[in-house]
């Protein structure tokens, strides 16, 4: 009996080695609506991305940014509405960290010491 359980529990074993590893797709997050949510520091933020355009919406404030994809885990965000001289500064962004319905971001205001870490969730397409 002991020689039949450890065969089947290597044969699982194998079994679980050899299925494939889902792929994550990044297209899917150039397009939908999503959210970041509150944190202290930083209120909750619902995005929509459409195209080039990427709009905001946080605090009863809406802002309206062009995005630009540099390759699948970098991407610029210019305001397209400015209001004060500190929005000119492009916005860098780095995916460092991709989930199937989530990712994980490091943000830096142009060349700025200013820089935002948070997490992306994809709540709809």
């Amino acid at each position: 009996m002991k020689r039949f359980i450890s065969i089947l529990f290597i044969l699982l074993l194998v079994v679980a080695a050899c299925k494939k590893p889902q792929k994550l797709d990044v297209e899917s997050f150039k397009y939908g609506t999503f959210e970041i949510p509150a944190t202290d520091e930083y209120s909750r933020t619902v995005i929509i991305r459409k195209d080039s355009l990427q709009i905001e919406i946080y605090e009863g404030k809406v802002d309206t940014l062009l995005i630009e994809w540099k390759d699948n885990f970098n991407y610029t965000l210019n305001m397209l509405n400015m209001m004060n001289g500190m929005e000119e500064d492009p916005i860098h962004v780095q995916i460092t960290r991709v989930k199937a319905d989530s990712y994980d971001f490091n943000a830096v205001i142009g060349h700025s010491n200013f820089k935002q870490d948070g997490t992306v969730y994809k709540i709809n397409d």
